[in-house]
Parts: C-alpha cells; structure tokens; sequence
C-alpha cells in the first residue's frame, strides 16, 4: 500500500433532497430565527426528489482532494445493502480508493432527507450507530476529520493514538454535530494536533461556549486551545483566518448567478482550503481557492456536483476581481 495524500475520515451518507414551493411551504421569520411551515396533517406537494449518494462531510472532503489532483482515500462506514453499494460505486467513480470503507453486514446504509426550499435547506439526520475501527492506513500526508456518530467516541480515542504516534501526518479538522456536543476538552487532543481547524461563526460561539462576536476574538479563543491555523466562516459574507500571527478576511467569490442550492458549501471551501494546502500552496493562495468551489457547488444541487479541478480553478482565479485577495484585519 503507498502512502495517500490525504485520507478523509468521517460518516458517508445518501442524501435525498425533497424539492418543496409555495404554497405547500413557506419560511417564518421570528426574531431571526427562520422556520420551515408546512400544514400538519396534510398531503405536501413537492416539485421534484434527487438522490445523491456518497456525500457527508469527510466523503465531500474526499471527493474535492481527487478532483484537485490528490491521491485520496476515504475511511468510513456503509449497510451492506443496496445504498452502501451504490455509495462506494460513486465515491471510486470519483477517484477516491474506498480500500478502508467497510460494509457492515445486516447494517443499513446512513440516509438523509433535504428539505429544499428557496437556495437552502433543512436536512433530517439519522447517523447509524456503527463499530467503528480504524484500518491501517499507513502514514498519509494528511488525515481530515469531520462527522461521526454519536457512539464513536471511543474511535475518536483510537484516532487520537494514532495522531500521537504519527507526528509527521497532518491533521485539518471540521468538527461534526456529535463533536461539537463533546466540546473542547473531551477532544482537547484534536485541537491541540490541528494543522487547520475549520468551523462556522455559529459553531465557533458553540465550540467556546460563548456570546462573542466578534470575530477576531473567536479566531484568537479558538486559536488558543490549539489549532495553528484556525479558518470561521460566516457564509456568503466571507472566512477569516487566523494563524497565531496574522488575522485575514477572504471575501467569496462572485456568484455568476443567484445559487441554486447551498448544501455542501462549507465542506467545498474547508476541503479546498486543505486540499491546495496540502499541493504546497501558503495559506492566502489556499484562501482564494476555496470560495471558488463553494461558488461553484452552490450552483448545482447537492455537495458534489460542482467541485471543481485544479485547473478549473486555476482559470476562475485569472478572472478574478483584482480585489479578490486576502486582506489583513
């Protein structure tokens, strides 16, 4: 076996998105809290249903490496029926070696519904609760952690020792809802041994247990329980970075046109951001590669789609606005 460039680890899942429209649906704004309405009991008209298999955080994370030119495994875990199959069809389609996803007998493959309504979404989660174990993957470049279940806090120990024991193996790490739950110091190794830690300006107050807002002290808070490098982003507004030294901002790319769906948006720029890291690019060049493929996933439907190669992104940076870079804050 020859050592991968990067191996993502995490959940996989097929993702279902239930297209809805007015007036079977609509959103409530309430105090800035948006809810999706629906008439209980009722027979709910949708307009059309994608199915989309192989996606999740660490599956996303995989398939953009590939397609940016990284040789790329995924460890994760599927049903041995018919979606688990499909699943790992689509991922080596897409260039990621599935040597280290296992299909668990009489088990069933994760499977989510998206509430698509507008440009976003509202997605029903079930994580199957599977034993996790982790392979042998010798000693990747790069290992990026993101969503797990809620029992496999005993695999995140497991990665924890092999973290420790492979000093040489860098780590980015987006940390899943079950993780977040955990909080910083149940995971306190993880920050500690993060090459680049990614979450949203939501997760971040979460994360910390904390009102702050703004955003330099999360990136100086974050930064102080571990990460070298810590990335927040707030969505279409931008991501600032923080490396210990130097706070950025990086606006998002421009939109060619209103997005479609924004599912996988954030999984497109952190795995982009890592991706050109890991093809030797610093830190700013790899800020302005991942809101390229976030513009580019949320024109299509679903976290996959759109991502991009190497050279598609390339060419999308020679266009770019001249005020396409990171600035100091």
């Amino acid at each position: 076996m020859s050592t991968f460039d990067l191996i993502a680890i995490g959940d996989t899942v097929t993702d279902a998105f239930i297209k809805l429209k007015d007036p079977s649906a609509h959103v409530d704004i309430d105090h800035d809290v948006r809810e999706i309405c629906m008439r209980f009991a009722d027979k709910v008209p949708y307009e059309e249903v994608y199915v989309i298999p192989a996606v999740g955080n660490s599956a996303n994370a995989a398939v953009a490496s590939a397609r940016l030119g990284l040789k790329t495994a995924l460890v994760s875990n599927v049903g041995d029926d018919y979606f688990g199959t499909e699943c790992i069809q689509e991922l080596s389609k897409n260039g990621v070696a599935t040597d280290f996803v296992i299909a668990h007998k009489g088990r069933r493959t994760n499977y989510h519904y998206v509430l698509w309504y507008d440009s976003d979404r509202t997605i029903l989660i079930k994580h199957e609760e599977y034993d996790y174990k982790l392979p042998d993957i010798d000693s990747p470049r790069w290992v990026y952690i993101s969503s797990l279940a809620s029992n496999s806090l005993p695999f995140h120990r497991e990665l924890e020792r092999f973290l420790e024991s492979h000093p040489e193996t860098k780590l980015a790490f987006q940390p899943g809802t079950f993780q977040m739950k955990l909080g910083k110091d149940e995971l306190a190794g993880f920050y500690r041994r993060s090459e680049i830690f990614f979450c949203n300006k939501e997760e971040a107050q979460r994360i910390l247990k904390t009102g702050e807002k703004d955003i330099k002290t999360l990136l100086k808070e974050m930064c102080a329980i571990g990460p070298k490098t810590v990335v927040i982003t707030d969505g279409p507004q931008g991501a600032y970075a923080y490396d210990g030294n130097q706070a950025l901002f990086m606006r998002a790319y421009p939109d060619p046109k209103p997005p479609y769906e924004r599912t996988g948006a954030g999984d497109a720029f952190s795995s982009t951001v890592t991706a050109a890291l890991a093809l030797g690019l610093d830190l700013k060049e790899a800020l302005r590669w991942g809101p390229v493929n976030s513009m580019s996933v949320v024109q299509q439907v679903g976290a996959q789609a759109g991502l991009l190669t190497r050279q598609a992104i390339e060419e999308l940076l020679i266009k770019a606005p001249a005020d396409y870079q990171p600035k100091e804050i």
